[in-house]
């Protein structure tokens, strides 16, 4: 964990502005602007870069996977530059959050992997950087974007030991279990055998 530098006070504010920021929920805001349909309705009813895969419109799904990824690093990025570390984390760590279960959409958002990534590349790049190069390995050789994910999150913490960034480790675990948890679903299809792949509609 990181040295406590912040009040209390302090920590909920942030905690509160990278929940918000985490909360916006680019993957259906693309798909309404760019009249794709509404994201509840198609594949897997998730609103995430992945299903926004699933329209067929590659330009909407990288623009998913950037913003949702930039709310993360834009949450980290603004906590340590107006408090300190251990905001910045908590930031982070509320970003995901916010994804994951919006009060927007009644708490049931998107499974993180994109907004991960972004709060580790601004929390730590270089355990972002191996995150995101595990993810893309996995993702070419198996093409299956939750395996992807469980692998990405499985190894962050090990990264993060290995690449000094030792100070994240109590967050690294706490992500790791949220995508888990998040990915239960896809873990029972992973293991049964009728995970979809990515591109698949």
């Amino acid at each position: 964990m990181p040295i406590l530098e912040s009040s209390l006070t302090l920590l909920l504010v942030w905690a509160v502005i990278g929940y918000g920021l985490g909360s916006i929920p680019f993957g259906m805001v693309l798909a309404r602007v760019m009249g794709l349909g509404n994201l509840r309705q198609i594949g897997s009813g998730n609103i995430g870069a992945t299903n926004v895969l699933r329209t067929g419109n590659k330009l909407a799904a990288f623009l998913t996977v950037v913003l949702d990824g930039g709310k993360g690093a834009v949450a980290v990025l603004l906590a340590r530059a107006l408090a300190a570390e251990d905001a910045a984390q908590l930031a982070g760590f509320a970003a995901f959050l916010g994804h994951c279960f919006p009060v927007w959409l009644g708490f049931k958002g998107g499974k993180g992997v994109a907004t991960f990534l972004g709060l580790w590349l601004a929390l730590a790049w270089p355990v972002g950087i191996a995150c995101c190069l595990t993810w893309l390995a996995t993702a070419v050789i198996s093409r299956i974007s939750s395996l992807s994910a469980l692998v990405a999150a499985a190894l962050s913490t090990i990264w993060a030991v290995v690449l000094g960034s030792g100070a994240a480790l109590v967050l690294g675990v706490a992500l790791t279990l949220l995508v888990f948890w998040r990915h239960r679903e896809n873990i029972a299809r992973l293991r049964a055998g009728t995970e979809s792949k990515i591109g698949q509609k």
